[in-house]
């Protein structure tokens, strides 16, 4: 039996790639910091727990000891200044140094089969020449990786995810209730939304295809959208359409140093400011011969949780159906 280490498998995409695996009969071993973040897939049967940090590389080989294939989906959109100057301490730590921990692991305990969840936007040369943190140290992470002899490698690099759960659509329709108008940073910055499910679906396919071993995907979805044009989708489907207003960029990076250092959770900062001015974009076409299948549109999905009529469980399998 498949036994899958699952790196940052309590998160949004994560929860969805366990579920996928264990309906493929696979068992999962997830490692988390502490376990109620975790509760709502401890009881799926063929899920082990394991608590501990993933930095703490005895315990990374303790936990991963058994297990056939390693899926590393570990990332974080924000982070301090500092050393490495290049990325600072927390996306090092998260996307440079990790990866490559795991992979080491994994080689010395016989595991050779490793997925890899980087970003769009990525380019192999851009350690230094990208123009965020957060996507020169998922470039060196990426680059780590193929560092590592006797890996079989598969990388890829979604746009943003949306899905029932995501805090992308959801939050702009939450803005656009509390708000009478939306004044947008890199408003006309293009991203090619692709579904939750279609990720976890594309990342689980490829365990099984030889095919993809030494690949880099793009995973995104059919369509591409400005930034402006996804809010205001977000605001008509949730039924509080608001006025969107695109700022220049001098007081698009003031605005977004207030929400940088606003009290709460960080809903943006200057870095993924600065992430925005890579087009969020692939001409790379799907590998339907790959995946098996062809992603789903946002029109057709984001309807099925942002309405506020609220939506039938059934539909998400509708939408993937075209009915």
């Amino acid at each position: 039996m498949r036994k899958v280490f699952v790196a940052g498998g309590s998160g949004f995409l994560g929860s969805h790639i366990v579920h996928k695996l264990i309906q493929a009969g696979m068992e999962v071993v997830l490692p988390v910091r502490r376990r109620d973040r975790a509760k709502h897939l401890a009881l799926l049967p063929g899920v082990v727990l394991a608590e501990g940090s993933l930095l703490d590389a005895t315990f990374a080989k303790k936990a991963m000891r058994g297990c056939t294939d390693v899926i590393n989906l570990v990332g974080v959109l924000h982070g301090r200044t500092g050393e490495p100057a290049v990325y600072g301490p927390d996306f090092a730590k998260a996307h440079v140094e990790l990866p490559k921990l795991l992979a080491d692991t994994a080689i010395e305990l016989g595991i050779r089969r490793y997925l890899h969840v980087s970003a769009l936007g990525v380019t192999a040369d851009g350690k230094r020449n990208l123009p965020s943190r957060y996507l020169r140290s998922k470039a060196a992470g990426e680059q780590s990786l193929r560092s590592v002899m006797g890996l079989d490698l598969t990388i890829f690099r979604p746009s943003v995810v949306f899905g029932r759960e995501d805090k992308f659509l959801n939050l702009f329709a939450t803005l656009q209730a509390l708000a009478p108008m939306m004044t947008l940073p890199r408003a006309d910055a293009r991203f090619q939304p692709v579904w939750v499910e279609d990720v976890a679906a594309a990342v689980v396919a490829c365990l099984n295809q030889s095919s993809s071993i030494g690949q880099t995907y793009d995973l995104v979805g059919p369509k591409v959208y400005t930034l402006r044009e996804i809010v205001k989708l977000a605001g008509t489907l949730s039924g509080h359409s608001r006025p969107v207003f695109g700022l220049p960029d001098s007081l698009g990076w003031l605005q977004t140093l207030a929400i940088e250092f606003a009290p709460g959770p960080t809903l943006m900062s200057r870095d993924n400011f600065d992430s925005m001015a890579v087009e969020n974009t692939s001409k790379q076409a799907w590998p339907r011969q790959v995946f098996g299948f062809e992603p789903s549109s946002l029109e057709l999905i984001a309807p099925t949780y942002l309405s506020p009529a609220g939506s039938d469980p059934f539909d998400p399998l509708r939408a993937r159906a075209r009915r």
